[in-house]
């Protein structure tokens, strides 16, 4: 499902103009990055979790010559599904 197909999906649910459903998504999750930039954790009950996780420098590997290559540490996010979620994908 894209962004739009989302807007759309939940316009038609809550009867919603187009833009007034894009504007909520929108603000939604620039609310969860801004959060995410500021170094919180983001909860969802029933949905799941956004957290930061630090990743260590390492070396690596350019697949084409094979030489080693430095990677720097960096900041990944991160999404944990909650246990709702979980059981609603597992269901047959």
């Amino acid at each position: 499902m894209t962004k739009a197909e989302l807007v759309a999906q939940v316009a038609d649910k809550m009867q919603l103009t187009r833009q007034q459903t894009e504007a909520v998504v929108n603000l939604l999750l620039r609310c969860i990055t801004e959060a995410l930039s500021g170094g919180e954790n983001v909860e969802l009950r029933g949905f799941g979790s956004f957290r930061i996780r630090q990743r260590q420098p390492r070396e690596g590997r350019n697949p084409k010559t094979g030489q080693p290559v430095q990677i720097p540490a960096k900041k990944v996010p991160m999404f944990k599904a909650g246990k709702a979620l979980r059981a609603m994908v597992d269901r047959p």
